[in-house]
């Protein structure tokens, strides 16, 4: 029997893309897992030497997984394969037993010298055929599917970011993608913005065919703590906390948009970031916008910062014109893979 792999991660993509990248000269047999609660399920019923494990995911997360998996008798060698890039989230999986990171999305090149450096690797020049793997065409996947797991990429990036600079741990959730009526927007941020008023600042993208508008929601009870963590030792005034929203969007959106950017090839164009309102209702902010996205591709990423009462939205809001486009890159993308 060849080494026995269980590949674990909610996207199909990322599971079809690691799948393809193993050394194709390997005697391995593949089985995948949707989350973590279903890694452990087959763990729990058959032995496996390698679990390839992701870290954002519903039902049971990375973490979750490893904290179970110190109980087992004889573990498979996890490697986590993630697009959370934090130093702490690095340091966090290598505590909790996982032998080795790496970023999403990785190479066939660099899978296989990381498995060759654990010693989890050896060529078997008996093997020619290609390994099978759960789909190879770009029709295997929906917009959703492939938009998800290119803004969790870029998410990744962005916290890493914000992280480094406030010496933090950003709690990530599985981005959210849907194409939304304006009155179903307005339902999705009530839902994350769940208290209070709120304030945003909105910038304009275009590149390629594609525009879309960027969108940061700051409940307002995050001021104080973010201002804390910056070291703004003045009197939080409205002055000063658009420089706040000013700042954490710039180390947020910057870095995300050339995350996305490099994944689609494409060059995105980009406004001022302006203020679209503070100390607002969601309705209010909807209101402002109501002509222009009648209808529109959104996704959604919240980010938390552990232990502090910080919490955002982005929210990417794409033009009903830019999805087929967008449809064709991301088809580009999978058939690249």
């Amino acid at each position: 029997m060849g080494t026995r792999v269980l590949i674990c991660d909610d996207s199909k993509m990322a599971r079809m893309q690691l799948a393809k990248g193993l050394p194709t000269d390997w005697d391995v047999d593949i089985d995948y897992a949707e989350d973590g609660q279903q890694a452990l399920d087959i763990l729990s019923a058959s032995a496996f030497d390698i679990l390839f494990l992701d870290l954002n995911m519903p039902v049971k997360d990375g973490y979750q997984t490893l904290q179970a998996l110190q109980s087992f008798v004889q573990p498979p060698a996890v490697i986590v394969v993630s697009g959370d890039v934090q130093p702490k989230a690095i340091q966090r999986v290598k505590d909790m037993g996982a032998v080795a990171f790496h970023k999403k999305p990785a190479s066939a090149g660099e899978l296989r010298r990381l498995l060759s450096s654990l010693g989890l690797f050896v060529a078997d020049s008996r093997i020619v055929a290609p390994l099978s793997s759960q789909g190879t065409a770009a029709e295997a996947f929906t917009l959703n599917e492939c938009l998800q797991e290119v803004s969790n990429i870029s998410m990744g990036r962005a916290a890493s970011v914000l992280a480094d600079m406030l010496n933090v741990f950003i709690k990530l959730p599985v981005p959210t993608v849907n194409i939304l009526e304006v009155g179903e927007l307005q339902m999705a941020l009530d839902y994350s913005v769940k208290n209070g008023s709120c304030s945003a600042v909105s910038q304009g993208f275009v590149g390629s065919g594609i525009a879309f508008e960027a969108l940061l929601i700051f409940s307002d009870s995050s001021f104080p703590d973010m201002a804390k963590l910056l070291n703004v030792t003045e009197e939080i005034d409205h002055d000063v906390e658009v420089e706040l929203l000013m700042d954490v969007s710039s180390v947020l959106v910057g870095p995300f948009m050339d995350a996305l950017g490099k994944q689609l090839n494409v060059d995105f164009s980009h406004g001022h970031p302006a203020l679209l309102g503070q100390h607002v209702k969601i309705a209010d902010l909807i209101n402002v916008k109501k002509a222009k996205w009648k209808r529109t591709l959104a996704v959604e990423i919240v980010y938390e910062v552990e232990n502090y009462q910080i919490s955002c939205d982005l929210m990417l809001l794409f033009t009903e014109d830019s999805v087929p486009v967008l449809e064709n890159l991301l088809s580009y993308l999978v058939e690249e893979e």
